[in-house]
């Protein structure tokens, strides 16, 4: 089997040592594809040998490294890429098969020294690949609202055709709108993708729990992984319908969701797993869950489940946070990975939840020092907005760039503006509108997703 390496600088320093490319293989506990690819085309002989005699192999977590999944990610997983040494992208895609992955390698070798041999003749100076993901422009479509609904399925609920993921943004802002107006369109709306989801595929009516997206438009063929970040979100939006729609069925639903969440998915002394098939605490993933339980807590008056909440998450921030250095993304034992947008905000999301729960200062305080830490090292000072990540002088290929993300800087300038809610000793105001504007020069073509910035929009004004 192929001795994979770690993703750092000394892997890195050892592929422009040797000459040779990078195979870059993304993959995730939960992907069956990418056990699949392991079982066969990493375990054939002929991939095998050439890998080690022409490649330096890297192996990547996508959960546990998202900031690199999402630079590097050709589609899906596994991904297997092909880096020079200095990071750049070559080429790649997603499963190869073993009959096919040794004719993929020589080409890709062959390439490599074709680069190698016209490297000399490059103009000298530092190299920045351009940032990936969708941009957007300083004006994007002015019917916002459209663009966030345009995708809606009258006939099964959700948004979006095949494979169907469960968008939750849209409806949170559906929700808003129908207590803004009363008018009916934004209820049906949310209770035909509540009903659809919970009765068709997605859900799973044996085990509990809801998988992470289905293959096809009607919610059938759903792949079986089922992941925190998806049980915590869908939770979250069935327990806003209930409180704003009153119906009985998504209080029942919210309960459900919530015990396969506390049950399949909690860690033996608290936190919740990362899936039904990983064991590592995320702390984004556990932060969302902390808000979702909350407000189930709050829907069904279950003190108890209110508890279980801030005692998870408790744990879970014991476990990843330093002094100075704000919250890590995951625990395996250790706490690692530090420094990314997503953990700070979705962490502070649920701190300050709690504090407006139970008006306990120590939320407040940890909410306003992880504000704080993001203002000093993922701030934009040029452009505005946030990074996805502080960087690191050892950083590699596409994490030496500064990427702005549309959802994290939507997220944001939520969790500042609330933060100015709560606090008169530090002005979060321009930092609010700064990611806010971020977000806005990148929603143009996001779909649903448009959803964020309009929700953001509406707690920023």
């Amino acid at each position: 089997m192929i001795d994979w390496l770690d993703w750092d600088a000394a892997t890195f320093a050892r592929a422009a040592h040797e000459r040779k490319p990078v195979l870059l293989s993304i993959t995730a506990a939960w992907c069956l594809s990418c056990i699949e690819m392991d079982r066969t085309t990493y375990a054939d002989p002929r991939v095998d040998a050439l890998v080690r005699e022409r490649f330096v192999p890297v192996r990547v977590d996508g959960d546990r490294r998202p900031d690199i999944n999402e630079r590097y990610n050709l589609g899906g997983w596994p991904t297997t890429a092909f880096l020079t040494p200095d990071g750049d992208l070559m080429t790649g895609g997603t499963f190869v098969s073993a009959d096919r992955m040794p004719g993929v390698l020589a080409r890709v070798a062959a390439a490599f020294e074709d680069v190698v041999a016209t490297q000399s003749e490059r103009t000298s100076g530092t190299h920045h690949p351009a940032e990936t993901g969708p941009q957007g422009t300083e004006s994007p479509d002015p019917d916002l609202l459209e663009a966030a609904f345009a995708s809606f399925d009258e006939a099964f609920g959700g948004f979006g055709g095949e494979p169907k993921f469960p968008h939750t943004a849209p409806l949170h802002l559906a929700l808003a709108l129908f207590e803004d107006t009363r008018d009916e369109r934004w209820r049906a709306i949310v209770e035909r993708t509540l009903d659809a989801m919970a009765d068709g595929g997605l859900w799973d009516r044996s085990t509990g729990g809801f998988h992470r997206y289905a293959a096809r438009r009607d919610w059938q063929l759903p792949h079986r992984e089922k992941l925190l970040e998806t049980n915590a979100a869908l939770l979250r939006a069935y327990a806003s319908a209930a409180g704003v729609l009153g119906r009985a069925i998504d209080r029942d639903r919210s309960a459900e969701i919530a015990h396969f969440i506390t049950t399949t998915l909690r860690a033996e002394k608290g936190g919740y797993h990362g899936s039904d098939a990983d064991t590592i605490l995320f702390a984004d993933a556990n932060a969302a869950a902390a808000r979702a339980l909350l407000a189930t807590a709050s829907l069904l008056g279950d003190s108890h489940l209110g508890q279980e909440a801030l005692d998870s998450f408790e744990r879970t921030i014991m476990l990843c946070y330093k002094p100075g250095a704000g919250i890590a993304h995951y625990f395996d034992g250790a706490a690692r990975v530090r420094g990314l947008l997503a953990d700070q905000i979705e962490t502070a999301a649920a701190l300050l939840d709690a504090h407006a729960i139970t008006d306990a200062d120590p939320y407040k305080m940890m909410a306003e020092e992880l504000g704080h830490f993001v203002v000093r090292v993922m701030w934009d000072a040029a452009d505005g907005g946030c990074f996805d990540r502080a960087t690191a002088e050892d950083d590699v290929g596409l994490l030496r760039l500064g990427r702005t993300p549309y959802i994290g800087n939507a997220e944001a300038a939520s969790v500042f503006s609330r933060l100015n809610a709560i606090t008169h000793e530090f002005d979060f105001t321009p930092y609010a509108a700064g990611a806010l504007d971020a977000a806005k020069r990148r929603v143009a073509g996001q779909g649903p997703l448009t959803a964020h910035y309009l929700l953001a929009a509406r707690q920023v004004r």
